[in-house]
């Protein structure tokens, strides 16, 4: 396992000597760079490590359509510092993850199911283990943070994959998974579960730790999904995640199932992971 920092008017004897003590493969302090391989899957993962505390917990952020995990790692710092946590930023190539693998979720490809062990979301909780090993910390809980394409990303994981995120937040999405089980995935329910699973799984989404954040201002069209499922969402991102909200929000309350998401706003913010990260809001969202 080798780290890389990025060391501005550092000496290559000092970067030597920390790459020694990083021999045990602990994620350093500060910002730092490693390729995990996950069964097979090799991902480049950007990290930053808070200085002075001990994280309690990690910070699994996912980037936007740009597929700049460095730079959502370094949105992300603001909140490693106030709330002490572990980032993990992992960045997944076009190339190898294209719309149905990375924001869809990888669960549905040309209209057919794809196996569940091969589901992308996978790779995040397999992602989880690997940081818990070189941190040797076991039982180091974990949060889920995506924008944009990393938010939907994060909701196919957080509907489809089961987790144990103890805080999971959807930021501004082009799309969501809605609490439909006669919608077929990776907008619905359907066509994914055999027998009653699919209601079990719908139930299970129902009572997660979700914060579904959005912009107040995030009203324009750019980069936006226009699919006919997308637009039965709504016209824009705001009002797309205030829709699903208050659906799922009812269909929890005609079932009698628990609902645990929250829906918070920012105020002046559109389409912009740096300010999304930086509000209190987003901090609130991420309280233990």
């Amino acid at each position: 396992m080798r780290w890389r920092t990025r060391l501005v008017g550092g000496l290559v004897l000092a970067a030597m000597a920390a790459a020694s003590a990083w021999a045990d493969g602990a994620i350093p302090v500060g910002s730092a760079e490693a390729v995990a391989d996950l069964g097979g899957t090799a991902l480049t993962v950007f990290t930053y490590k808070p200085e002075g505390c001990t994280p309690r917990a990690m910070l699994l952020v996912f980037h936007g359509v740009g597929r700049n995990a460095d730079g959502y790692r370094d949105h992300a710092r603001p909140l490693a510092q106030s709330l002490c946590l572990l980032v993990v930023a992992p960045r997944f190539d076009q190339a190898r993850f294209p719309r149905w693998r990375y924001q869809e979720g990888g669960v549905i490809r040309h209209g057919t199911a794809q196996p569940p062990q091969s589901w992308t979301g996978t790779l995040a909780i397999e992602l989880v283990d690997w940081v818990r090993q070189r941190e040797a910390a076991p039982s180091l809980p974990y949060d889920l943070l995506g924008h944009s394409a990393g938010a939907q990303f994060v909701d196919r994981l957080a509907a489809f994959v089961p987790n144990h995120a103890h805080r999971i937040v959807i930021a501004n999405p082009s799309t969501y998974v809605r609490a439909r089980l006669d919608l077929a995935a990776p907008f619905g329910f359907a066509g994914l579960y055999p027998g009653d699973e699919a209601s079990a799984a719908l139930k299970r989404y129902l009572a997660a730790p979700i914060t579904v954040l959005l912009g107040q201002a995030d009203t324009l069209s750019k980069n936006l999904a226009e699919s006919p499922e997308a637009q039965d969402q709504g016209a824009t991102r705001y009002a797309r995640g205030q829709f699903v909200f208050h659906e799922a929000e009812r269909v929890a309350a005609e079932h009698g199932w628990p609902f645990a998401w929250r829906l918070a706003e920012v105020p002046g913010v559109g389409h912009d992971a740096k300010e999304m990260f930086a509000s209190p809001q987003a901090a609130a969202a991420l309280q233990p």
